[in-house]
C-alpha cells in the first residue's frame, strides 16, 4: 500500500511533464491521446489520472504554481541582499514560467484550485517583503510606492518571460535583463547585468 501513492505521483508527475513540453511545442490544439501517446501511457491511464482536458490543464497550472513556490523558498530570499534576491526571484520565475509556457499563455484560466490567499502567501507576499526591505535598506528608490515597484517588476518579468517563450532570448540573458533594468533602469551608466 505505501508504495502506491508513490507510483501514482510519479505517473501524475510524468505526464504533465510531458503536457508542460507537448502543450507548448504543439499549442493548445493538440489531443489528449497526443498528450498520452507522448507521456507513454495510454488513453485510458490518462483519463484515470486526467478525467478530461480542464483537469489536465488544472493539473498543470498547479504544478507550475508549486514550483514557483518552492523556488522562492529555496531562493532564501531573506539570507540575501536585495540586489541577489531580485536576481534569484527573477531566474525562479523566468526558468518555471518557461517550463509551464502553455499555462502562462493562457493566463489565470485554469488557476481553478488555487486559492487567492495561498497565491498570497507563497507568491505574492515575499516579493512584497523583498521590495519593502530593498526600500528599507536603499536599495530601491523610497519614493516610488511598493505596489507601483511590484506591479513594473511583475510585467518585467511577464516580458521576459514572452521573449524567451518566442525564442527571442533565453532565460539568464532575459533575467539578466529584468534584473538590470528593474534594479538600474536604462540610464546609460547604469550598471550592467551580472
Amino acid at each position: 500500500m505505501v508504495r502506491r501513492p508513490a507510483l501514482h505521483d510519479r505517473v501524475v508527475k510524468g505526464i504533465l511533464d510531458t503536457a508542460a513540453i507537448v502543450l507548448t511545442e504543439r499549442g493548445e490544439t493538440v489531443s489528449m491521446a497526443e498528450i498520452a501517446e507522448a507521456a507513454g501511457v495510454g488513453r485510458a491511464t490518462l483519463y484515470r489520472y486526467f478525467p478530461n482536458r480542464e483537469a489536465l490543464l488544472q493539473g498543470l497550472a498547479r504544478a507550475a504554481f508549486d514550483e514557483l513556490g518552492a523556488r522562492i523558498t529555496e531562493a532564501e530570499l531573506d539570507a540575501v541582499p536585495v540586489r541577489e534576491g531580485v536576481a534569484r526571484l527573477t531566474r525562479g520565475f523566468v526558468t518555471a514560467g518557461s517550463k509551464y509556457a502553455a499555462i502562462v499563455q493562457t493566463g489565470k484560466k485554469h488557476l481553478g484550485e488555487i486559492e487567492v490567499e495561498e497565491l498570497d502567501e507563497r507568491i505574492t507576499q515575499p516579493v512584497r517583503a523583498l521590495l519593502a526591505r530593498g526600500v528599507a535598506d536603499g536599495t530601491l528608490r523610497d519614493d516610488v510606492p511598493i505596489d507601483i515597484q511590484f506591479e513594473m517588476f511583475r510585467g518585467l518579468l511577464e516580458k521576459a518571460l514572452q521573449l524567451v517563450m518566442r525564442g527571442q532570448a533565453g532565460i539568464e540573458p532575459a533575467s539578466a535583463a529584468v534584473v538590470a533594468l528593474f534594479l538600474d533602469g536604462t540610464t546609460k551608466g547604469a550598471a550592467s547585468p551580472a
